[in-house]
């Protein structure tokens, strides 16, 4: 208990408002109001992170529960949908933000927007047909939702001073670290309410081990809503004040000419954005699939181990995240970036290149299918009669149902049916005999699995913290809402491209092309970051005095080389 305790009070102390002696920025009152607004963000930042990953490891088995002829490629397009709604509305919001010069309205809106549409997604039981479709227009909104990310970071921008960007970027990172890691744990954590759950409206609306996972989403959602009331969150904009404070100026728009942005280095961090955010969407979207196909694990048993694991890289990544400050204090934050992020994800991906195993289990697709919708048609249809049940459909099967018959004939209880059907069909596992790959490429082993995931949540965040951190720098003191809207798009369409892409390449070709090409994407963004690495590092703008010393330093430097050629 006294290590909890002493544990407990460092935690206390590194969240402790400490404000330095007033200046001509703001005084202590205004400081804590400014970093009580900037740790909503960071929680504002978690719940659309959340929002997003706490489906990615159900999906595909609520799908397939849901419409067993859905696939794995339309569960691409549930998953790309959110990214897909988040890049289209994501500049629209920052311009938005932009123009009202605040962000509470936008804010509160999407907050609305993320309830409905999670309510929406743990509500598509109720409904009779196209149930993929709305599940897919359910992930859409809450994309839109998603659209406040934009509009958050070009907040933290604006109300940090540019000595604290880095650890604030740092912690809004980890933020949103922290909800894509933890989704797939509170889906593995409400595993145990199960399949059949319980039913909220009877033979309407159910809670299950999927369900849970939209209303946990809702109930965040209006917690989030409640922290953007007027007498909680108030908006500091320090950035431009310290801006015109050094260079003495009067107003705001006059030290915009005097920090011209980058836009090489800033469109080479933003690609970068895209190509690390693409690689962890992969292992995300695949987890589940990819477990099931190549460790014979059932739904229950992946949802479970992959949130174990998921779990253990949160604890990695939150770490990493804590670590990002201080480690910047004493290297370049972009050999940090480079080495620290991306190489760890070259690693990681690369790990994933099966060799020298064998070939994964295999299950008929076809007599799968057949089972499944068997079971609908009997055990889930509501106007089914037991008294009814024509044991011959059985036959209609390619395994041996005669052992039941006898049982069936007397006993027509669900349990016997399920046990006749091999649990309608979830009891096959393995590779689906239609991924015709499964028979000649080698099985990902376990122990690869675990150390390729460990690997990329220790680069993940040490590079989307870091780009993001630079990306702010780079463009100064301008307000920020369409270029971080630009960097979220681009977050967004390499989580559109990734689950679509990656979910085709896997089913058509396998692990061999699925890793192979991500590790050369990684690889090749590492060697371009390191060969420009010069032009991507931000230069600070520096106030009048230390501009005129560094002038004159120059002069006198200059004038002494030129004694020294004379001589």
């Amino acid at each position: 208990m006294e290590r909890v305790r002493n544990t407990a009070k460092l935690i206390r102390e590194k969240w402790k408002t400490q404000f330095d002696p007033p200046d001509d920025l703001e005084n202590e009152k205004q400081y804590k109001e400014r970093w009580r607004s900037i740790y909503i963000i960071y929680f504002t930042m978690f719940s659309m992170s959340l929002g997003f990953s706490i489906i990615v490891t159900g999906v595909w088995p609520y799908l397939d529960r849901l419409d067993p002829l859905a696939g794995k490629e339309f569960m691409g397009y549930i998953v790309a949908a959110n990214p897909f709604a988040q890049m289209l509305f994501s500049p629209l919001v920052g311009w938005w933000s932009n123009k009202l010069g605040n962000i509470r309205i936008p804010v509160v809106i999407s907050l609305m927007i993320f309830a409905v549409s999670s309510a929406m997604y743990s509500s598509i039981e109720m409904l009779d047909d196209n149930r993929k479709y709305y599940m897919l227009a359910s992930r859409f909104l809450v994309g839109v939702s998603s659209a406040n990310i934009a509009i958050c970071r070009s907040y933290l921008a604006a109300a940090t001073r540019y000595s604290e960007r880095t650890g604030a970027v740092s912690m809004i990172s980890l933020a949103q670290v922290i909800g894509f890691i933890m989704g797939p744990a509170i889906q593995a954590a409400v595993v145990p309410i199960g399949d059949d759950g319980f039913f909220l409206i009877k033979d309407k609306l159910k809670i299950d081990m999927y369900t849970a996972c939209g209303w946990i989403s809702v109930l965040i959602a209006i917690i989030n809503m409640y922290m953007f009331l007027p007498n909680i969150f108030r908006e500091h904009k320090i950035a431009g004040r310290e801006a015109m404070l050094k260079q003495k100026k009067d107003n705001i728009k006059d030290t915009y000419k005097l920090h011209k942005p980058n836009y090489f280095a800033t469109w080479t961090l933003i690609v970068s954005f895209f190509i690390i955010v693409f690689n962890f969407m992969l292992l995300e979207t695949l987890a589940t699939p990819l477990t099931m196909d190549q460790f014979a694990w059932s739904k229950s048993e992946s949802l479970k181990y992959t949130g174990i694991l998921i779990s253990v890289g949160a604890v990695i990544s939150i770490i990493t995240s804590l670590a990002i400050p201080h480690l910047s204090k004493h290297f370049s934050e972009v050999k940090i970036m480079v080495w620290g992020g991306f190489f760890f994800m070259v690693l990681g991906r690369g790990i994933y290149i099966p060799f020298n195993n064998e070939p994964p289990p295999i299950y008929d697709n076809g007599l799968k299918l057949n089972l499944t919708f068997f079971c609908d048609r009997t055990i889930r249809n509501s106007s089914f009669d037991e008294n009814n049940f024509n044991i011959s459909e059985l036959n209609v099967f390619n395994f041996n149902s005669t052992a039941y018959e006898e049982l069936l004939e007397n006993n027509r209880t669900t349990e016997l049916i399920k046990i006749a059907t091999l649990n309608c069909g979830d009891d096959l596992l393995g590779c689906p005999s239609t991924q015709e790959w499964c028979s000649e490429i080698p099985a990902l082993t376990i122990t690869n699995f675990v150390i390729g995931l460990l690997l990329t949540t220790f680069g993940y965040p040490m590079g989307i913290t870091l780009i993001q951190t630079l990306v702010s720098k780079h463009l100064g003191t301008r307000p920020q809402g369409v270029w971080m809207g630009l960097l979220t798009g681009a977050g967004c369409l390499s989580r559109v491209l990734g689950p679509v892409c990656v979910t085709h390449i896997y089913e058509e070709y396998g692990t061999i092309w699925t890793f192979g090409i991500t590790t050369a994407m990684m690889v090749a963004t590492l060697l371009w970051l390191f060969y420009f690495e010069e032009e991507i590092t931000p230069k600070e703008i520096v106030s009048m005095e230390e501009e005129g010393e560094e002038l004159n330093n120059m002069a006198s430097n200059k004038e002494r080389k030129d004694q020294e050629n004379h001589m």
